[in-house]
């Protein structure tokens, strides 16, 4: 009964030992900190083994071993007469030692794997942070009493990570593709709502596009000339209800500042006609160059307490404007509706028809579609589709990549102004690139 009562207290202290051996080693850091912020001592203490855990460790291997050692001698030992007897029943031939010797060590073995090491490591794994908190101070014990072992292995052990270069302790950087894991796999779990799950995504997408994917481009702008009539700055407020207007001097890049439409309201209001002088105008523009990250533009927008903004290319010539409410929708997404016209109009399950100026990472979310060749030449999906021809397109011209077709529907001048796009089948996709090898 000595030997049963020992093998089972080998039992509990090798899943003791396995338990938080995977335990501390899995317990995440991030949730240990929040844990530590409310004042729990424990979850300092294993973030504090984990900084350096080559002792704990060390420890671990020593203790595991000597149990392991211990149990295939006093299991042996313990179980054998009994094997023996069992086997007699059935055989009594020559091999019958060494039967019973195979099956003690069978019985043993298959002991120690499910209830010392597998079943608590499986337990370890589930609820990381809970055991490492509850076993960590016992753990810093043990590893204090046997310090003459742990330093002499530790010793040994860190002179081999370094004859191979390799680092003796742990360095954990929290990355972007770390926080997006977290973020899908609480979305996935229900933990994290699907509109907080896509928020902090557009969070992350502002440092990876630049001012070109969200501003209104040149040729969209619409703007007063100093010598238009009250006739022609009335029809164009109708026609383009917007907040403020760029004024210029002759043509678009010679800015003189903007103006607001309800400045223009007012004079129409108070009897008056419709007209531009320089008193009432804004000369305090911002401007923006079109190499700017998003959230280096909001960082601009605050610095500047303004909500409008020029965007110039390294020729000082004016490429767009952008306004705070524009880096806002990109932030929200569809999250907040608006009623502004939309890029992308859904046709059916597997078509779009697409604005020429579409991002094309929008176009890379709606299609889930990893990359597109080459994006560093473009950054809308009419440029993608005239890198892709090596020319400008004309209506009815297409290209495909992955499963789908790009096709150039609506063409105004040179301008793509809309794309059909279209995912075909395997079977029709197929076809039509063998055509198009035989033409």
């Amino acid at each position: 009964m000595s030997d049963l009562l020992g093998i089972s207290i080998l039992i509990i202290l090798g899943a003791l030992f396995a338990m938080s051996e995977i335990a501390i080693a899995a317990a995440r850091k991030i949730k240990l900190r929040v844990i530590a912020d409310e004042g729990n001592q424990n979850a300092q203490a294993v973030l504090d083994l984990q900084e350096k855990p080559g002792s704990f460790f060390a420890m671990i291997q020593i203790a595991l071993n000597a149990i392991a050692i211990l149990g295939g001698i006093i299991g042996e030992q313990t179980l054998s007469p009994y094997m023996s007897q069992i086997v007699s029943f059935v055989y009594t031939g020559e091999l019958a030692e060494q039967i019973s010797f195979l099956l003690s060590f069978l019985v043993i073995t298959s002991l120690f794997i499910l209830f010392a090491d597998l079943l608590p490591k499986r337990i370890a794994m589930i609820m990381p942070e809970t055991v490492a908190i509850k076993v960590v101070k016992l753990m810093n014990w043990l590893t204090f009493s046997l310090t003459p072992f742990v330093l002499f292995f530790n010793g040994i052990s860190n002179v081999v990570l370094r004859l191979f270069k390799m680092p003796t302790e742990r360095e954990e950087v929290v990355t972007t593709e770390d926080i997006v894991a977290v973020m899908e796999a609480g979305a996935q779990d229900g933990s994290l709502q699907q509109q907080e799950y896509h928020l902090i995504g557009n969070l992350f997408e502002l440092e990876g596009r630049t001012l070109p994917t969200v501003m209104t481009t040149r040729d969209s702008i619409v703007y007063f000339n100093m010598n238009d009539d009250s006739e022609t700055i009335s029809n164009k407020i109708l026609e383009n209800p917007h907040h403020q207007f760029l004024v210029c001097d002759g043509q678009l890049d010679n800015l003189l500042g903007t103006i607001e439409s309800k400045t223009i309201l007012h004079q129409l209001l108070n009897g008056g006609k419709a007209e531009l002088s320089l008193q009432a105008l804004n000369k305090d523009l911002l401007y923006l160059p079109e190499t700017l990250t998003l959230s280096d533009a909001l960082n601009a927008f605050k610095s500047a307490s303004t909500q409008f903004a020029v965007v110039v290319n390294e020729y000082a010539l004016v490429v767009g404007v952008i306004t705070l409410k524009d880096l806002m929708n990109c932030f929200m997404g569809d999250l907040v509706p608006y009623n502004d016209d939309q890029q992308i109009v859904k046709r059916d399950e597997n078509s779009w028809l697409v604005d020429g100026a579409t991002p094309i990472v929008d176009i890379k979310k709606l299609l889930e579609i990893d990359e597109f060749p080459d994006e560093s030449y473009y950054e809308t999906i009419a440029g993608f589709i005239i890198y892709k021809m090596k020319r400008m397109p004309k209506c009815a011209d297409y290209v495909f990549h992955a499963e789908f077709k790009f096709e150039a529907v609506d063409i105004d001048g040179i301008r793509v102004d809309q794309l059909l796009i279209t995912r075909l089948e395997t079977n029709e996709l197929s076809t039509t690139l063998d055509n198009q090898l035989i033409s």
